[in-house]
């Protein structure tokens, strides 16, 4: 197994992966825009900033995530040409704590802040305080989605590595 293709393979399926954010973030800003040109109630009208700070939020993960793998691809055949043993440790490393921020961030903390920002769309009787959970509600729905993805992407990265560090030593 060449594990710099597969960690360049990695690498690219993560910079494809983050143009799912970039897409949803477009159509959020769309939904603002639409909310904005045609709604006729407050309510409907009260969703044009919280979706417009959702797309914003979305575009800017989603360029941030782009740009970070695509710079890694290039780095990785540098650092395996360097010291390949010391490329899979680094790169354990890192998907191992990648990894743990996964099982926390993605799988334990946004469901509670949905289930957080479900409970309180029941408590608010404000039509934007409303629409700010829903909306946040919906681009965490897409995060979760997206991160699922990428998370059993990385785990069979990872796996390859462990291999790859097995049969070397």
């Amino acid at each position: 197994m060449d594990i710099l293709k597969a960690a360049t393979e990695w690498a690219k399926a993560e910079a494809f992966s983050s143009q799912f954010f970039v897409v949803a973030g477009a159509l959020f800003a769309m939904t603002s825009f639409g909310f904005s040109r045609l709604g006729q109630t407050a309510v409907a009208k009260s969703f044009v900033v919280p979706t417009l700070v959702c797309a914003l939020l979305l575009l800017v993960v989603g360029i941030g995530i782009f740009g970070v793998n695509k710079s890694r691809v290039s780095s990785f055949a540098h650092a395996y040409d360097q010291d390949p043993q010391a490329f899979v440790e680094s790169e354990i490393v890192r998907t191992e704590k990648s990894m743990g921020e996964f099982k926390n961030i993605v799988f334990k903390v946004i469901p509670f802040l949905i289930a957080l920002a479900a409970l309180l769309i029941v408590f608010f009787q404000s039509p934007l305080l409303r629409a700010s959970c829903v909306s946040a509600i919906a681009m965490l729905v897409v995060i979760i989605f997206v991160d699922s993805n990428a998370n059993a992407r990385l785990i069979a990265y990872h796996d390859n590595l462990l291999r790859v560090q097995q049969a070397e030593k």
